[in-house]
């Protein structure tokens, strides 16, 4: 498994780790963690540069869930990461005669689609250009169709999920798209004063945990193709507002996206217009597939998996992994600053 110590990746090794299926794990990143498991062997590597052979063979599945998301004024630097690696990674489990591959693709790969009814895993998946996440997860997807032309004895999955959280991801969440300003303390249900009552907010999460069981499942059923990943209920800025003990305030999308291109060019926040543009445009998914034909159910609600990365924003929570680890204390908040926000990969 690819980007084994990360939000997804250490939910999906504890799934694979509480499965009497599973016999063994190789968890692959650039750092080793602390972490440690039973059934789980850590090896260092890199997917834009290191030899994959050796480490997937012999292996009945490849995971690949490895990604970046900064540095986000770098485009080049994440797409050699992404689409590159991610090339890499399928040539390898090819070369390894791997049975199965399950790729983490994702609903940002959706074209932008309806809010008001749900879309199925045949919606096109050409993105939203202006976001690199968005590009490089739908580049993925037309790599995707050319390896399962050319390799149709390999079981091909590629999951679609909604936004991931958990509270041992806060912290890095935090990182990733709020940045080092983010006041850390008042980020809690009660203190939060507003929600932006934005046209086309309408977004679909999971908690990390059922996601790792989607992927478990992935992995020891005979499945093949795309699912769509997500718990209910959609949420928008009522059903947020709500949860929050907020209030909603009208704000129109161009407000938003100007206030967050100022921050982003200034380097105060490291989140890019174009993943709010992104945000605003991709479809609702439906999810029947997964339920019926990979037997899945989400046991939280997309609003228990919001709270749980609110209440670790606040608790500074992380986990013993390089990318999820805690940066609570004063001088690592420096440290993000000096290493440019959003600009760390």
């Amino acid at each position: 498994m690819t980007g084994a110590t990360g939000n997804v990746g250490t939910s999906v090794v504890s799934a694979l780790e509480a499965e009497p299926a599973v016999t063994s794990i190789v968890g692959v990143a650039r750092r080793r963690p602390d972490w440690q498991t039973v059934k789980t062997e850590w090896r260092a590597a890199d997917v834009r540069s290191d030899d994959l052979h050796p480490i997937f063979s012999g292996a009945d599945a490849v995971i690949h869930l490895a990604w970046l998301f900064q540095p986000t004024h770098d485009p080049v630097v994440t797409w050699k990461a992404n689409v590159t690696g991610s090339i890499r990674v399928f040539r390898a489990a090819a070369e390894a005669h791997v049975p199965a591959l399950v790729h983490a693709s994702s609903v940002g790969a959706y074209s932008p689609g309806p809010k008001d009814h749900p879309v199925d895993e045949g919606w096109p998946t050409h993105g939203w250009p202006n976001a690199a996440y968005s590009r490089e997860k739908a580049y993925v997807e037309r790599v995707l169709d050319v390896f399962e032309r050319d390799h149709p004895g390999i079981r091909v999955v590629r999951m679609r999920p909604g936004f991931i959280f958990k509270r041992e991801s806060a912290t890095q969440q935090r990182r990733l798209f709020g940045g080092p300003f983010v006041p850390q303390r008042l980020v809690r249900p009660g203190l939060i004063p507003f929600v932006p009552d934005i046209p086309g907010l309408r977004l679909q999460a999971l908690h990390s945990d059922d996601a790792g069981q989607a992927y478990r499942l992935a992995v020891t059923r005979p499945v093949s193709g795309a699912f769509n990943l997500a718990a209910d209920p959609v949420l928008d800025p009522a059903v947020l507002a709500e949860a929050l003990g907020a209030r909603r305030v009208p704000v129109p999308p161009w407000l938003v996206r100007s206030a967050i291109a100022a921050g982003w060019h200034m380097r105060l926040v490291p989140s890019s217009p174009g993943l709010v543009e992104m945000a605003l445009r991709i479809p609702v998914m439906d999810v029947t597939r997964a339920w019926d034909e990979l037997g899945w159910r989400p046991r939280r609600t997309g609003i228990d998996a919001v709270r749980e990365l609110i209440e670790g924003v606040h608790e500074g929570a992380g986990m013993a992994t390089p990318p999820l680890a805690s940066v609570a204390r004063p001088w690592n908040r420096i440290r993000e600053l000096a290493g440019g926000v959003g600009g760390r990969p």
